[in-house]
């Protein structure tokens, strides 16, 4: 299909956000619910767009990520936001373990002014970001480069994380599906993330609302393994009660308040 110049400009919001509901698209652009539906069914039967209950979605692989390149323009305001709540609740003097993926790189460079932190990480630019900060200490993990993003993955490196037991886990994810399951793509750095998620004391999970109703093939965790989330705006339905379900703390960066079970 042709899309008309709304629809046009319909996909390049949704493009642009990841994912967003239909009552946000409805207001965004001044027209009625039914409109938006309409519109959305006919870009989604066209594959343009992919629909969830509620909402709808950029379409995209579940087996494999976009280039670290675009993920790194895709969302950004969100991930400096979501990077500025977070690093205000790590605490000087405390130990983490962050892991790959660009939310994360944007909260590494929030704590640059932090003391007395000491990060392990497998992601290369996590590390050369956080070697700016003379009072932290940086150890990085051991195992396989892979050149599109400085990630380290691994058996080696999944070893290397479990010699250790940190105050906080800095999870950075691909995609939140609507069953309450974390999920990412490559298996070698799911293994890397779990073996982070069981050596630290709590689990911060730091996600754009683009995460929401995302696919991806691998899953990495469920809720009831999280402590906190960050995220940029209210999740969607069913999200809400999953996470109140699994004692989660949900904090809305954005709206700069937090939603406690």
């Amino acid at each position: 299909m042709t899309p008309n110049p709304r629809q046009a400009l319909l996909l390049d919001d949704v493009r642009a956000r990841g994912s967003v509901s239909v009552e946000a698209l409805a207001e965004r652009f001044a027209v009625t619910l039914q409109t938006v539906r309409r519109d959305v069914k006919l870009l989604s039967d066209a594959g343009l767009l992919a629909r969830f209950h509620g909402g709808v979605r950029a379409p995209g692989s579940t087996t494999e990520n976009i280039a670290y390149r675009q993920r790194q323009l895709l969302n950004e305001e969100a991930k400096q936001c979501i990077a500025r709540t977070v690093a205000a609740r790590v605490p000087e003097g405390c130990s983490l373990i962050i892991n790959i993926g660009t939310t994360t790189e944007a909260i590494a460079r929030e704590l640059l002014r932090h003391k007395g932190l000491r990060v392990i990480t497998n992601n290369l630019n996590v590390a050369a970001i956080l070697s700016d900060n003379p009072d932290c200490e940086v150890i990085v993990a051991g195992g396989v480069v892979r050149s599109r993003d400085r990630g380290i993955v691994g058996e080696l490196t999944v070893d290397f994380v479990k010699q250790f037991k940190v105050d906080i886990g800095l999870i950075g994810i691909s995609g939140i599906e609507a069953d309450g399951t974390l999920r990412d793509y490559d298996y070698r750095e799911v293994k890397v993330a779990r073996a982070i998620i069981e050596h630290s004391r709590e689990v911060w999970v730091a996600s754009d609302h683009s995460k929401f109703n995302r696919p991806a093939m691998v899953e990495l965790a469920r809720f009831d393994e999280v402590d906190m989330l960050f995220t940029d705006a209210a999740p969607p339905a069913p999200f809400p009660h999953l996470l109140a379900q699994a004692g989660v703390r949900c904090i809305d960066c954005a709206a700069g308040d937090e939603e406690r079970p």
